[in-house]
């Protein structure tokens, strides 16, 4: 399920081309602080994926919610 839900927040990925540099900006809408920058697109989507998935990690170690994507809610339960 994890790995579906990255692969569905990937797929809402924006990116462009910054004018100062030519380097390519990558960001997730709804998921706020997760974004990337690189000369490749490529190494942009990579860095992207890799910052989300920390994103993720960190929110589930503060238990704090995740958005949904495309119909995709990951919820956790805390153990002892």
């Amino acid at each position: 399920m994890l790995r579906e839900y990255i692969r569905a927040a990937m797929r809402e990925a924006n990116y462009e081309i910054l004018p100062d540099d030519g380097s390519f900006y990558g960001e997730i809408p709804g998921f706020q602080g997760v974004y990337a920058n690189a000369n490749k697109l490529e190494a942009c989507r990579e860095e992207l994926e890799e910052v989300l998935e920390e994103w993720i990690l960190f929110r589930i170690s503060r238990n704090l919610p995740l958005p949904a994507v495309r119909g995709i809610e990951l919820t956790f339960k805390e153990t002892a």
